[in-house]
C-alpha cells in the first residue's frame, strides 16, 4: 500500500446483503470503492456480533483494493496472527479495549499488516500521542461502536487535534460513523482522509442495481473533496 492523502471511501459491508457478501464486495469496487471495511464485533467490546477470520478470510478472495479490518473485540493479541492469515492488509483495535495497545500495534506490524488504532466518542485524541510512529492509521469513531446506521457524532475538533499531532507522519485518519454527503464535508476540513459509508453507499442499491452505488460513493467524495 502506498500512502498518500486523497479522499478515499471505505463501504463498510455491515450495511450489504449478508446472503451475497461476494457479490456486493465486487460491486462497490467495481462503482469507485477504494477500500473495503469490515467490522469485527465479539459481542463483548460492543453490543453486538458479527465476523471473525474465517468470514474475513472468505471476503479476502473478493477484495482487490484494499481490506481494511476494524476489530472491536476485546483482548486483541490473541486474534492477531489469524487475521493476518486471513488476508487482512490494515488492522485496526480500539484503545480502550486492553491494557497494552503499544504492545498490540508491534505485533500487529509484525505479522505484516499495517497497524490502526481507534478511538471511541469519548477517548480523547491524547491517547494515541504516545503511539504514532507505531500508527498507520488512526480511526475516529463519530458513533459509540456496535452497530450500523446511527446519528453522527461530531468529532471534528478530535480530527484538527490528531491531524496537527500527525505533522508528516504517513499516518491516515479514519472516521467510523453517520459518514454522509452532510458530514463528509466536516470531517474531510478537519483532516480525515478515510470516510467509512455503510447505510450511505449500500442505499437505493444492490447487486443487480449497483449503479446505485456508484451515484453514492461518487457524492460523497465530491462533497469531501470540495471541503478540502
Amino acid at each position: 500500500m502506498s500512502f498518500d492523502r486523497s479522499i478515499k471511501i471505505a463501504p463498510s459491508i455491515l450495511s450489504a446483503d449478508f446472503a451475497d457478501f461476494g457479490r456486493e464486495i465486487q460491486a462497490i469496487e467495481a462503482q469507485g470503492a477504494d477500500w473495503v471495511h469490515v467490522d469485527v464485533m465479539d459481542g463483548h467490546f460492543v453490543p453486538n456480533i458479527t465476523f471473525g477470520p474465517p468470514a474475513v478470510a472468505a471476503f479476502r478472495k473478493h477484495v482487490k483494493t484494499v481490506m481494511d479490518v476494524h476489530i472491536m473485540i476485546s483482548p486483541v493479541d490473541a486474534y492477531i496472527d489469524a487475521f493476518a492469515a486471513a488476508g487482512t492488509d490494515i488492522l485496526t483495535p480500539h484503545v480502550e479495549a486492553g491494557p497494552h495497545i503499544h504492545r498490540t500495534l508491534q505485533a500487529i506490524r509484525g505479522a505484516g499488516m499495517k497497524a490502526g488504532v481507534a478511538l471511541n466518542p469519548g477517548t480523547p485524541a491524547e491517547a494515541v500521542a504516545h503511539l504514532l510512529d507505531l500508527t498507520d492509521l488512526i480511526c475516529v469513531m463519530t458513533v459509540n461502536p456496535g452497530f450500523g446506521g446511527q446519528k453522527f457524532i461530531d468529532m471534528t475538533a478530535k480530527i484538527r487535534s490528531l491531524r496537527a499531532m500527525i505533522g508528516d507522519r504517513p499516518i491516515h485518519i479514519e472516521i467510523d460513523g453517520g459518514i454522509t454527503t452532510q458530514t463528509a464535508p466536516l470531517v474531510a476540513a478537519a483532516g480525515a482522509d478515510v470516510l467509512v459509508a455503510g447505510s450511505a453507499v449500500f442505499k437505493g442499491g444492490s447487486v443487480t442495481n449497483p449503479a446505485a452505488y456508484g451515484e453514492n460513493i461518487r457524492a460523497i467524495r465530491a462533497a469531501a473533496e470540495a471541503a478540502r
